[in-house]
């Protein structure tokens, strides 16, 4: 383990900080990301991997008017995509038409965190101001809002796969706390608890094949962790993850890609202060080699439940496809993200009615970019290969002439052998003759 090298190839467009990410749960080999410059991205990362750095994008989603924020993908429609940014607004995509579905205009401040319920059809959000909102993601009609927590630091929340809502924030007192409420009575939740009085924003990560929800603060050193059960006190304290070192950031392997045979149930990727990826496995020890059955039911695969259009369109709503993990996770066949954008798409009246601003313009996408992008890699790998191949026919001449000049040694070394030996019974042949020459030769 140890530092990537200077010249390792990244993933490398945006003009300005990246602030979020998020991979595709339908398709493993795409990820959005949201930037300080005002640009959602999409990557088509090659099924091989990188080669050289990737600087074009498939296509880029260009709307917001501040920073984007939080980018988050649909649970169960294919290729529908979020984005919110500190212009208040949240945007949704259809990634393969490279057009705003619909905007979300009902914050009247910063949006912190963005959730979808089980099946996608509601949205949660929390804003900076302490509000948190259940709304339609279609029609942008909030069912509910309430406050969220008094504090006034960032607050984050998410819906669990039963319905309920999870919730971290701040008192007023400025400690940290999280709560449980139901929804019809988010402003009276059901439990809250008060943690520390750190200042670190907290994350919490749900998985929800086991119902346990991780809390993860920026800046701390520990990771913690409950069971969310139908028993008093509803939110079950387990244990807590120590570490020697505060963590930047973390994120999280889906749920088919952890090792069963390990008993492993949550894979992080936190980054440390240094730089540094650690990777920190939650495995629940067990003497039995079989497959835990309790602690891997069908968990949501990465086959989409419907598309972009029958969620769109239709209104169709549809739970996530499940999948069973025993006998390891096999990824289905993915086809290229291929963006087919429309000519008279809300996207392009809004470019081009900002492009006379030189904040917020941006240079058109052509559609052969991602192309682009394949091709080079696809060069650079071809390339790649030649050397490598080059490199094998020149080891194999190699040793072949290495093995000639072994078996020529030998045969030196046999006849060097032979011709000392010969040179030994010639010295004693002369030696005999000398010796019997001088007996015959002494009188008698």
């Amino acid at each position: 383990a140890g530092r990537i090298p200077a010249d390792y190839p990244l993933v490398g467009g945006h003009k300005g900080p990246v602030l979020d990410i998020a991979w595709d749960p339908f398709n493993d080999n795409v990820i959005a990301s949201g930037s300080d410059d005002c640009v959602v991205k999409i990557w088509q990362i090659p099924e091989y991997g990188l080669v050289t750095t990737m600087s074009e994008s498939v296509v880029d989603l260009v709307f917001h008017q501040r920073r984007v924020s939080c980018v988050l993908w649909h649970p169960t429609a294919n290729n529908i995509l979020l984005s919110a940014g500190s212009d208040n607004l949240i945007v949704l995509w259809n990634v393969t038409a490279a057009e705003p579905l619909n905007t979300v205009d009902v914050h009247t401040d910063t949006i912190y965190s963005c959730s979808f319920n089980w099946d996608g059809s509601l949205l949660l959000t929390t804003c900076k101001d302490k509000k948190i909102r259940i709304l339609n993601p279609r029609n942008s009609e909030v069912f509910e809002e309430a406050t969220s927590h008094e504090g006034s630091k960032g607050a984050r929340a998410i819906f669990l796969k039963n319905g309920l809502v999870f919730t971290t924030g701040f008192s007023k007192r400025s400690e940290r706390q999280y709560s449980l409420r139901a929804p019809g009575h988010m402003h009276d939740p059901i439990t809250t608890v008060e943690l520390d009085s750190s200042n670190g924003v907290m994350f919490p990560i749900y998985d929800p094949d086991t119902n346990l929800v991780y809390l993860c603060g920026k800046g701390d050193s520990v990771i913690r962790y409950f069971e969310i059960s139908a028993d008093v006190p509803f939110v079950h304290y387990i244990n807590t993850f120590q570490l020697p070192d505060p963590q930047r950031g973390i994120g999280v392997m889906p749920k088919r890609g952890v090792d069963v045979r390990s008993c492993e149930i949550m894979r992080f990727y936190r980054l440390n202060n240094n730089g540094f990826c650690q990777i920190i496995s939650m495995t629940v020890p067990r003497k039995s080699e079989l497959f835990q059955d309790d602690l891997y039911p069908d968990t949501p695969g990465d086959i989409p439940a419907i598309s972009a259009e029958e969620w769109w369109d239709e209104g169709k709503n549809a739970e996530p496809l499940l999948m069973s993990l025993k006998g390891g996770y096999a990824p289905t066949q993915k086809s290229e993200l291929k963006v087919n954008k429309k000519t008279s798409s809300i996207l392009e009246q809004r470019t081009s009615s900002s492009s006379s601003s030189a904040a917020t313009a941006a240079p058109p996408q052509r559609s052969e970019d991602g192309g682009k992008a394949l091709a080079l890699a696809q060069e650079a790998l071809d390339k790649v290969l030649q050397v490598t191949k080059e490199k094998e026919d020149l080891k194999k001449k190699i040793d072949d002439l290495q093995t000639e000049m072994k078996k020529f040694k030998a045969v030196f070394l046999k006849q060097e052998n032979r011709i000392r030996s010969l040179e030994g019974r010639l010295t004693s042949m002369s030696t005999n003759n000398t010796t019997t020459t001088t007996d015959s030769a002494a009188p008698d």
